[in-house]
């Protein structure tokens, strides 16, 4: 993936027909009731649309007491959108009909295409023909439909058994009963919609345009997300990158435990995943990732109902003891912060509640704490400018009805630009009432532990767009040299590099790499070691062996002939136990490099997301350890930061207990090289730096090993 260049937007007026009709031709619209195309009539009717319907029937005169036509071409105005609701075989000639009458959108339900298999894709490949024929746009096929919730559009064009409310919310769906589920949900939470769209197939209009469409749409707040594919990578990253600024996009994105991941032979293939390279596609362009339905509603409550945090400083406010401790709990371990009260706080709160309370953070009423209690201390957290964010729980007792809680959090949160997030630990039918019982009802959770997830989300979010952009540098490197070292290899059919090839390439970028020399036999050992001068360490050269140490083909810290003659009869004998044939693997002597910190910096190709860029804790152990951040190149120096920082060992790094930090700029510098190469050279599958040896000093750091196999694009 590069983001080098962004794509160029789809103009907003392309998408306008299907999004902002002023009529629409329901084909396949039909009188019987239950189907399809007599319940997206239905919705587009019940949802009081803002233009012109005309229902396509062969041989109905009226449906829903509405005129029909027995096809398009008779409609006597123009249409700007055709919803198709036919078997498949008609589908493709009613778009071309659709295209000589001028219609300028489509949205096609109907299945039996791409879905179905290659019979199914070469039907979708000759609807697809038609609409760029005509320069038509669609959504579909094998879709739901289409939903904008604007009061001066109002269009239902689904058969969702739902009906939404107008919302900020814009929804995408690449699953149509997916998308049922949610508008379900976010119906009887009361969350509001401004767009439902579910693309199917999604043959001609992808997530990528969708979300570029509502960037800038003052109706769309914050954009929800189920996605199975990207689609394009690269154009979903920067359009989602950039509008993430803005605007929050949560996504559920199906495939964590995706069993096609495939085999790998290196360090970095194995610490490398489908899920673990999504996962940093979707931070690195500020997305938020949910696991479930639940969190996705958890999160839309926040994002909808409560403004944005200035920081991580939280306030618990409580009834209860336990229920504080597991806020508490879970606050701290999502990296959130306990607020530190100020006196005149502690002082009010102490003022008007008994002896046995507990007034610093978290507060705890005890079961003196009612709606009033609430109602009074809620403003004095929103009022103190230590607290950046207010968690209020509440555990009800038997006489106090759950609803008198939630407005007193809504009535505290009028007036403060600080989100007050409640939770309400009621029996689960009312606390499923509280959205209809509540005007404006703040978001409110059954428990703590996804109000807190709500928190940490929002924060993410808010510490997103203060995060700078960073700049991508470019090296005076010898890309063409590395190329030529490539080329042989390519023209065998792919493989893995001898040592000495892969360090060469290492050199061409400027990556710090220790000499060595690759020898046949013992004497051509010797004489390396001579003029590599001792303590030198011999190892086989690694074409057919994964991990040397696995084998006992490595030996370290040899500091005579002797010494040498015996590594080699050592390493010999290891190979011979492992069943492998000594004379078929050369020799490879190296001189020692300087004890430090170990490191790995590697890369594996995703064969969906493209490249990725695996940093942490090296050496032998590595796959056990598991100290490891994985991120999608080109990297940014403000990328490169965080992404030292980001592993568990990082202190390690930076110095602990008097010990000097590891040369951090040049570190920086060298993952910044690293992220070039593996941009300018996409024939490389696979390669890892293990150990990479850091010291206090440049001179000091240096890649003792390197793997690196690579294949042919065609």
């Amino acid at each position: 993936m590069s983001t080098a260049s962004t794509p160029s937007p789809t103009p907003a007026s392309e998408l306008d027909p299907i999004f902002k009709p002023k009529s629409v031709a329901i084909v396949g619209a039909t009188p019987r009731k239950g189907s399809i195309g007599h319940t997206v009539l239905h919705n587009i009717m019940a949802s009081d649309f803002a233009g012109i319907v005309y229902p396509v029937h062969p041989s109905a005169p009226f449906i829903h007491s509405i005129k029909t036509y027995p096809n398009v071409s008779v409609i006597p105005d123009p249409v700007d959108l055709a919803v198709i609701i036919v078997p498949w075989k008609h589908v493709t000639a009613i778009a071309e009909e659709c295209g000589r009458k001028g219609v300028r959108g489509l949205i096609v339900i109907s299945a039996g295409f791409r879905e179905i298999g290659p019979e199914g894709a070469r039907r979708e490949e000759d609807l697809l023909a038609v609409v760029r024929k005509y320069s038509m746009r669609m959504i579909g096929p094998n879709c739901l439909g289409v939903i904008n919730a604007a009061p001066e559009v109002s269009l239902n064009a689904t058969f969702a058994p739902t009906r939404s409310i107008d919302g900020k919310i814009a929804f995408l769906s690449q699953s149509g009963a997916f998308g049922v589920s949610i508008m379900q949900q976010m119906e009887w939470r009361r969350i509001g919609l401004s767009y439902f769209v579910s693309i199917g197939n999604s043959a001609d209009v992808k997530a990528n345009e969708l979300l570029a469409y509502w960037e800038n749409d003052p109706n769309v707040e914050v954009i929800a997300t189920y996605m199975e594919s990207f689609g394009d990578p690269r154009a979903f990253f920067c359009i989602a990158k950039r509008t993430s600024k803005h605007k929050p996009i949560l996504i559920v994105k199906a495939g964590r435990t995706e069993a096609g991941r495939r085999a790998a032979s290196s360090h970095t293939g194995a610490l490398s995943g489908a899920d673990v390279t999504t996962d940093a596609f979707l931070r690195q362009c500020g997305a938020i990732r949910v696991s479930t339905i639940e969190e996705m509603m958890a999160l839309l409550m926040a994002f909808s109902r409560a403004p944005l945090p200035k920081g991580k400083r939280v306030a618990v406010l409580t009834n209860s003891g336990g229920p504080g401790i597991m806020a508490t709990d879970a606050l701290v371990t999502s990296g959130l912060e306990m607020a530190e009260l100020s006196e005149q706080t502690i002082q009010k709160v102490r003022e008007i509640v008994p002896a046995e309370a507990t007034v610093n953070n978290p507060i705890d009423l005890t079961a003196w704490g009612g709606p009033e209690a609430y109602r009074t201390i809620l403003p004095w957290l929103c009022q103190d400018p230590n607290i950046d964010i207010v968690l209020a729980l509440f555990v009800p007792p038997l006489m106090v009805p759950p609803a008198d809680v939630a407005r007193a959090i809504a009535e505290a949160q009028r007036g403060y630009e600080k989100p007050i997030l409640g939770v309400v630990m009621a029996e689960d039918s009312s606390y499923r009432n509280l959205p209809k019982e509540v005007p404006n009802c703040p978001p409110i959770y059954p428990f703590p532990e996804m109000a807190v997830k709500a928190c940490a989300a929002m924060v993410y979010h808010c510490e997103w767009r203060r995060r700078p952009e960073g700049e991508i540098p470019h090296f005076d490197v010898r890309t063409d040299d590395a190329r030529a070292i490539l080329q042989p290899y390519l023209a065998q059919g792919g493989g893995y590099l001898p040592t000495v090839e892969c360090m060469r390439i290492l050199e061409c970028y400027g990556l710090p790499t220790a000499p060595l020399i690759e020898t046949q036999g013992p004497d051509e050992a010797l004489a390396a070691a001579h003029k590599l001068g001792y303590p030198v360490a011999f190892k086989v050269a690694g074409r057919k062996i994964i991990h040397k140490s696995d084998v006992g083909g490595i030996v370290l810290n040899i500091t005579n002939d002797l010494e040498l003659q015996g590594a080699y009869a050592q390493i010999k004998r290891a190979m011979e136990r492992a069943g492998l044939d000594p004379d078929e693997e050369a020799g490879v002597v190296q001189r020692m490099a300087k004890p430090g910190r170990e490191v790995i910096l590697g890369m594996a190709v995703d064969p969906k997301m493209g490249p990725a860029i695996v940093f942490g804790q090296g050496g032998r152990y590595v796959e056990v350890l598991k100290d490891i951040t994985t991120w999608m190149p080109p990297l940014s120096n403000v990328d490169t930061d965080e992404l030292i920082r980001s592993i568990r060992s990082y202190p390690l790094l930076a110095g602990v207990r008097g010990e000097e930090s590891v040369a951090m700029d040049y570190l920086r510098e060298c993952i910044l090289r690293f992220s070039q190469l593996v941009m300018e050279l996409p024939e490389i599958a696979e390669m890892d730096l293990n150990p990479f040896i850091l010291n206090p000093h440049p001179a000091d750091c240096t890649v003792v090993d390197v793997r690196i196999r690579v294949e042919r694009g065609d």
